[in-house]
C-alpha cells in the first residue's frame, strides 16, 4: 500500500488498525528470580568454592588423577540403562527433554554414567589400567528444594577404572579424607557397607523379599513395587514406615559370597591401617543399581547439622560391560561442593581472605586514565594488590569508595 496517497484522516483510521491498542503496549511487569531449588553464586560466595576446588584438584594430581570434562547432556537411555530404571534418580528426578530430531536427551543427575560413556567412547579403555579421572562441575535432579538440597548442584567426582583390588576402594576413600582435613573440615564419619555380587546377591534378594512378603501393608506404594522388581531398593527407602521395618531386615552382610566377605574384610583392614574410623551400615545401598561389593557415605557426626550425606561413592564392577565395553571393574565416589560449605559455616570454620589491594590509583584526565590502565597492568604483574576507580574522573567521586 502507498501510503503517501493516503489522506491525514484516512491514514489515523488504517494507523489504528494496524497498530495495538497503547493499553496492550504496556508489558506486565515481572519480577524474575533464579528457578526454584537453583541459586546465584555472588562474588562473596566465591572464597571457599575457589578453596575447594583447588585443594580437589591438587588431592587429585597428587594421587594420579587425570581431569575429565563430560557434558552436561546425554541420551537419556545412559542413565536409564547405567544408573537404573527403577531408580529414584531416573523415576522422578531426571530433566528430560525431546530435541527437534526426536532424541531424547537428559540433564545429567551424576557423574559415572556420562565418564565411562567417554571412557570407551575416547579409547581411554586401551591405556594402562587402572585409568584414574576426576571431574567437578553441576548436575542436576528435580528433587524437593530443602536444607542441602537443589536441584542444581555441584560435586567433585572421582573415578578408578581398570582396578578390582580392595585397596582401590579404601584409596578413594581416603582422598576424601585428605580434602577434609585440609579444607579444616571437623567430625566427618564415614559409613561403609557390602551389597554384594551377582553370584551372592540373588539369595540374599529371595531372603528379603520373604521378609517383606507379609508386610506389604506396612510399606509405601513404591516399596510395594520395587519389592518385586528390586528388593534392595526398599532399604534405600526414606519412608519413615518404611525405615522402621528396614531396622529389623537381614543384614545382607550376613549373606555375602567367600570373595566378597574377603574383598569387604580386606577394605575394613586397609581403613584400620590408615586410622580412618568407619561405622558398618548393613542397611546402607545406595540408590544406584550398578553398585556392588563395597559401598560408603561420608556423614556429619553431629547430628543436630546432619542435613544429607556430604557425599559418597562405591565399586561398579558391571557398568562398563553394561555400556558396551568389557569386564571392567571400577570404583568412584563424589561429595557435594554445596553440602560441603554447609558444614563449613555450621562449624564456623574460617578462611583466609584474598588481601586486600594494598594501591589505590587515582587518575585525572584522559591521559593518566591511559596511563593508568598500563601501570595498573604493570603492577598486577608483580603480584600487587591494587584497585582503581577508571570509571570516575574527578578525585572526590574516585574516593567515594
Amino acid at each position: 500500500m502507498d501510503y503517501s496517497l493516503i489522506s491525514s484522516s484516512r491514514w489515523s483510521a488504517v494507523n489504528s488498525q494496524r497498530m495495538p491498542k497503547e493499553k496492550n503496549l504496556k508489558l506486565k511487569k515481572k519480577t524474575f528470580q533464579a528457578p526454584k531449588g537453583t541459586f546465584d553464586i555472588l562474588p562473596s560466595d566465591q572464597v571457599w568454592r575457589e578453596k575447594i576446588c583447588k585443594i580437589a584438584n591438587e588431592v587429585a594430581k597428587g594421587y594420579g588423577f587425570g581431569k575429565i570434562e563430560t557434558p552436561i547432556i546425554e541420551d537419556t537411555e545412559l542413565f536409564v540403562r547405567g544408573t537404573g530404571a527403577d531408580t529414584d534418580i531416573v523415576e522422578k528426578q531426571m530433566y528430560t527433554f525431546k530435541t527437534k530430531g526426536g532424541d531424547s536427551l537428559s540433564l545429567r543427575p551424576e557423574f559415572t554414567p556420562g565418564v565411562i560413556r567417554a571412557f570407551l567412547e575416547n579409547g581411554l579403555s586401551s591405556l594402562p589400567q587402572p585409568v584414574k579421572l576426576y571431574s567437578v562441575g553441576p548436575l542436576f535432579r528435580y528433587e524437593r528444594p530443602q536444607a542441602g538440597r537443589y536441584r542444581q548442584f555441584n560435586q567433585i567426582n572421582f573415578e578408578t577404572i581398570g582396578s578390582q583390588s580392595s585397596a582401590t576402594d579404601v584409596q578413594i576413600i581416603q582422598m576424601f579424607f585428605v580434602i577434609f582435613k585440609e579444607i579444616g573440615l571437623k567430625g566427618i564419619n564415614l559409613q561403609i557397607n557390602s551389597i554384594g555380587c551377582k553370584d551372592c546377591r540373588p539369595a540374599y534378594r529371595k531372603v528379603l523379599t520373604n521378609y517383606y512378603r507379609n508386610k506389604t501393608d506396612r510399606i509405601c506404594v513404591d516399596c510395594r513395587r520395587r519389592l518385586k522388581e528390586n528388593p534392595l531398593r526398599l532399604l534405600d527407602c526414606k519412608e519413615e514406615k518404611c525405615v522402621i521395618l528396614r531396622n529389623s531386615a537381614p543384614h545382607i552382610i550376613d549373606h555375602l559370597c567367600e570373595s566378597c566377605h574377603n574383598h569387604f574384610k580386606s577394605v575394613l583392614e586397609f581403613l584400620d591401617e590408615l586410622e580412618i574410623p568407619y561405622m558398618l551400615n548393613s542397611y546402607l545401598v545406595r540408590g544406584l543399581d550398578y553398585y556392588t561389593k563395597t559401598v560408603f557415605e561420608f556423614w556429619p557426626e553431629d547430628e543436630s547439622v546432619r542435613q544429607a550425606a556430604l557425599g559418597g561413592g562405591g565399586r561398579y564392577d558391571y557398568l562398563v560391560k553394561l555400556l558396551g565395553g568389557r569386564d571392567t571393574p571400577a570404583v568412584g565416589g563424589g561429595c557435594g561442593l554445596e553440602r560441603i560449605i554447609n558444614q563449613l559455616n555450621a562449624q564456623n570454620a574460617k578462611i583466609n581472605l584474598p588481601a586486600s589491594p594494598r594501591v589505590f590509583l587515582i587518575q585525572l584526565g584522559d591521559l593518566a586514565k591511559k596511563k593508568g590502565l598500563k601501570l595498573f597492568e604493570q603492577l598486577r604483574k608483580e603480584n600487587i594488590y591494587i584497585t582503581e576507580s577508571f570509571s570516575k574522573d574527578s578525585i572526590k567521586t574516585q574516593l567515594r569508595l
